[in-house]
């Protein structure tokens, strides 16, 4: 089901997948958006309540005069002041993984446990994909074409318009959005008390193994590593497999 609520005069959307289970919110990496998840949300399913949100500038969500970290991390507030649901276990992918660990960061009494997808703690970011996206196709088939391999990544992002088939965000919108999440995020990510496990794909060209294991070092005894055969998106590429460590993961003590 499809809800909205507000953020300092911006319409904020979001997926609640429904059931019965304990609510698990989920954030989104960039080119996508909250139904990204529906799948993952039916393999938890019903022992989790999936609760994704489309981020600022994405999906059904407004855009935003800013994509600056401190923007998404005060979203994810309203979000989780909205929802209602006290302290909450927090998956996010790319962008959301940074977005998630931040909040966890900051605010660690609403997270009781967080899921870290095939991110880092100090990001590059590289926009020039980003910049070479088709403004709009045609046709929903020529928009495949133009995409190639990344067309399965991004379809769930597809909009048809008046001038055609494009996207449900902004290409200026993301790459301020991408030049905004690079950096050393180092404090927040070691800053983060509660459990954590975090996904890397081995083919992934994002998050390096060194990196990741990295990551855990710094953090012994509170996160673990996982690591799937995948790309960057693994919920994608390997959803039968990253649901299993998901679920395992939330079965244990937070």
């Amino acid at each position: 089901m499809r809800e909205f609520f507000e953020v300092g005069g911006r319409k904020q959307s979001y997926l609640d997948f429904g059931g019965p289970g304990r609510p698990l919110l989920v954030l989104h990496g960039h080119y996508n958006e909250a139904s990204a998840f529906g799948a993952l949300a039916e393999a938890l399913a019903p022992r989790w309540r999936v609760v994704a949100l489309d981020q600022r500038g994405h999906g059904e969500s407004d855009r935003a005069p800013g994509y600056e970290r401190d923007d998404y991390v005060a979203d994810l507030v309203a979000f989780h002041r909205h929802l209602g649901v006290g302290p909450v276990p927090l998956l996010g992918h790319s962008l959301g993984g940074v977005n998630a660990y931040q909040f966890a960061a900051r605010h660690p009494d609403q997270v009781s446990s967080l899921i870290v997808e095939d991110i880092g703690a100090d990001v590059d970011c590289d926009w020039s994909f980003t910049t070479r996206l088709p403004a709009h196709a045609p046709s929903r088939e020529a928009l495949v074409a133009a995409l190639g391999t990344a067309a399965p990544y991004l379809e769930c992002s597809f909009r048809q318009t008046d001038q055609g088939w494009g996207f449900s965000f902004g290409v200026d919108d993301t790459v301020l959005s991408q030049k905004a999440l690079n950096g050393d995020h180092w404090e927040d990510w070691t800053a983060v008390s509660c459990p954590t496990l975090l996904i890397r794909g081995t083919r992934s060209e994002e998050l390096a193994g060194e990196h990741a294991r990295e990551m855990v070092t710094r953090r012994a005894g509170r996160s673990r590593l996982v690591e799937l055969a995948a790309g960057h998106v693994v919920h994608h590429d390997a959803l039968d497999q990253f649901a299993a460590e998901v679920a395992a993961f939330l079965a244990g003590p937070c």
